[in-house]
């Protein structure tokens, strides 16, 4: 060894560090690659991502060979500066040369590449699958001998290194995924996407439109009056009743019957001919699967019914496309039905609006299982019906009736919270 160059020795220690940063960096680079854009990609067909995915499918043979070539490297510059050393200064020159090889390459060889790795994965990755796969291949055998026996500890422990990382997320995981992208993805489409995982958090009693507010044909009206009602009305689809909502007859599509009553010729029963029979949804169906029933049905109206049969409400399929895409409206001020914003921050809503929207507006946390509008809600929280000007606080937000009939709460005044909400102990004291 004596007859070695001394510059060749401290060339030689230069590359074995630079081949330890290289290794390092490589591990935390893989590591922290995004599974998802590396999927993506390599379904591309990028020849880097290709590569990384296949060693990442078994995490354990590549962190076998990473460590294997970090050890390999840091030992023999171990080797090589001790040489240096005792070349330059004798056995007094040792403990000097340990102290700067360590400090060397925890700075060159560990938290810079490591460091430069977690905040540019690809760019460390994707060149570094190139190399270690070929040297995973040359060196199997000793990598494989290393991760038998560490694979054994393991499975002692209860742990299968064969299974690769889980990276299915949840519901609440996607959420928040999508809420981080920021200018990748428009807030619209943010909102768009949130929508569709709502779905599944959510029935038909939400969305509803109550029996009392469903505008139809009552076949025992006078017939001038049904023939203006179809001519002025602003929905498509209207149901039709005889003697009162619980008779239900079916749905008729007004644009059927148009030409017909323009020139004279409509009548009861042929107007009858026109409707189709009714079609009925149970109560407390999920949005997400009431969408793929009016799919499958090739239906656009569901009447709601309950356990006994009796009418409840109606839902349409726009109605669960709002969820999604917001209201279809060219008017921004009526974006929220039934809710309207005041100048001092404050809201006014009808007592059918429906608390899902005001959850969503106002941040209230309540229970998915009780009342679906804010009269309901009121009157659980009273048990009783109100008068006009009686106040009341629904999750810390202040409640003011302004009108209010016999029944039912029309309008009331929404303040935004004022008391911050009590902590569990709090409320047990």
């Amino acid at each position: 060894m004596d007859a070695i160059p001394l510059p060749f020795l401290f060339a030689i220690l230069g590359v074995l560090i630079v081949l330890s940063g290289a290794f390092s960096s490589s591990e935390t680079a893989l590591m922290t690659l995004n599974r998802y854009r590396l999927r993506h990609l390599s379904r591309k067909g990028h020849r880097g991502a290709q590569r990384a995915e296949r060693l990442l499918a078994r995490p354990d043979r590549l962190i076998g060979i990473i460590l294997l070539g970090n050890n390999f490297v840091n030992i023999a510059a171990s080797s090589i500066a001790t040489l240096i050393a005792l070349r330059l200064g004798g056995e007094g020159t040792l403990a000097a040369a340990t102290g700067l090889l360590t400090l060397t390459i925890l700075i060159f060889a560990e938290v810079a590449p490591k460091t430069l790795a977690a905040l540019r994965p690809e760019r460390v990755a994707f060149p570094a699958a190139f190399i270690l796969g070929p040297l995973l291949r040359v060196l199997y055998p000793l990598v494989w001998l290393t991760n038998m026996v560490a694979n054994t500890l393991l499975r002692l422990l209860g742990v299968n290194p064969t299974e690769g990382g889980q990276t299915a997320l949840s519901r609440e995981e996607l959420r928040t995924v999508v809420n981080e992208t920021g200018a990748m993805i428009p807030r619209r489409h943010q909102r768009m996407l949130l929508g569709i995982l709502d779905l599944d958090q959510a029935t038909v009693d939400d969305i509803m439109v109550p029996r009392n507010e469903v505008v139809g044909i009552d076949l025992s009206d006078d017939w001038t009056r049904i023939t203006e009602q179809i001519a002025s009305s602003e929905y498509t689809r209207l149901p039709v009743f005889e003697s009162g909502v619980d008779t239900i007859r079916g749905v008729l599509h007004v644009r059927r019957v148009l030409t017909a009553m323009l020139d004279g010729a409509l009548t009861r029963e042929r107007l009858l001919e026109h409707v189709r029979d009714p079609y009925f949804v149970p109560e407390g169906t999920p949005l997400h699967q009431q969408m793929l029933n009016f799919q499958s049905e090739r239906r656009r109206i569901g009447l709601i019914v309950d356990e006994y049969g009796e009418f409840h409400g109606l839902v349409t399929l726009e109605d669960i496309l709002e969820e999604i895409v917001g209201e279809f409206t060219t008017d921004p001020a009526e974006a929220i039905r039934d809710i309207h914003r005041q100048s001092d921050g404050s809201y006014l809503a009808a007592g059918s609006a429906s608390v899902r929207e005001l959850k969503r507006l106002l941040g209230w946390e309540l229970p998915p299982e009780g009342p679906k509008t804010l009269n309901g809600l009121i009157l659980e929280h009273l048990e009783t019906i109100p008068e006009p000007g009686i106040s009341l606080l629904i999750d810390g937000h202040p409640v003011t009736v302004l009108q209010a009939e016999e029944n039912r709460v029309k309008v009331a005044r929404l303040e935004r919270r004022v008391y911050p909400r009590a902590r569990p102990a709090e409320m047990d004291n």
